[in-house]
């Protein structure tokens, strides 16, 4: 059996008298694609914030590819890949000064650096555009650009925050067929997205309702368990349980 790259244990997350997540307990395989879903003030941003370890749970408690939230956050930090909606890219930097500033951060070598940013512009060809400010690049571009930079020093988790966001459903495509090759080579692939037909993407995916995981499984088993035709039915049904608004 895969080992787990994630697993929370009744992870919760109070601020004054509100409970944002909800004692959620759950389990990552190494190497699995995991959709993790919920209308906007579901609490899964605020738990995603706690597993990439920006911020501390009130309660509860959660190992990241090996190591403890509350005792090792900044192996966790080392170990992970992180990509925002806004791409996490300087837009007045280069497509090279942001690799090499993000490979600096991640502790590559210089030798290092210099292997994997050829390989990474070759890969998405991108060889005449290096010296571009990134903010001048088509939205897609910069897209594949900051995922291929998340996982620039090869981390054992990348996670995704709403990573499509704002961009056409050809280049969607094309983006999830990068992911699928990070969980090829190996990386687990932790996803937040309201796009319910990426949830089909995943190995699993989970739904947050009101901060707590209100169902959890692959795609095809949630469709069966809720006699519905499509992902997007699973999450509605859900979601008008929901009593805390946006």
């Amino acid at each position: 059996m895969p080992e787990h790259a994630i697993e929370a244990r009744e992870l919760t997350k109070r601020f004054g008298d509100f409970t944002a997540v909800d004692h959620i307990s759950f389990d990552v395989r190494e190497g699995e694609i995991f959709g993790f879903l919920g209308a906007n003030g579901a609490g899964k941003t605020t738990a995603m914030r706690m597993l990439i370890a920006l911020s501390f749970p009130t309660s509860g408690s959660a190992r990241v590819a090996g190591y403890d939230l509350l005792k090792q956050p900044e192996q966790i930090k080392r170990s992970i890949g992180y990509m925002s909606q806004r791409f996490s890219l300087y837009q007045d930097l280069t497509v090279n000064e942001n690799i090499r500033f993000y490979g600096g951060i991640y502790g590559l070598s210089d030798n290092m650096l210099a292997t994997r940013t050829r390989e990474l512009l070759q890969r998405l060809g991108l060889e005449n555009e290096a010296g571009q400010l990134v903010g001048s690049l088509p939205l897609g571009w910069k897209q594949k650009l900051a995922f291929s930079v998340a996982i620039l020093h090869r981390p054992k988790i990348v996670f995704l925050d709403e990573p499509t966001g704002g961009v056409d459903p050809v280049t969607r495509r094309a983006f999830w067929e990068m992911i699928y090759e990070a969980a090829a080579s190996g990386i687990t692939v932790f996803v937040t997205t309201h796009y319910m037909d990426e949830a089909e993407y995943c190995d699993r995916v989970s739904i947050m309702v009101d901060g707590r995981i209100d169902a959890m499984d692959t795609p095809a088993n949630l469709k069966r368990d809720f006699q519905a035709a499509s992902m997007d039915e699973v999450f509605l049904q859900l979601a008008r349980k929901a009593t805390r608004g946006e």
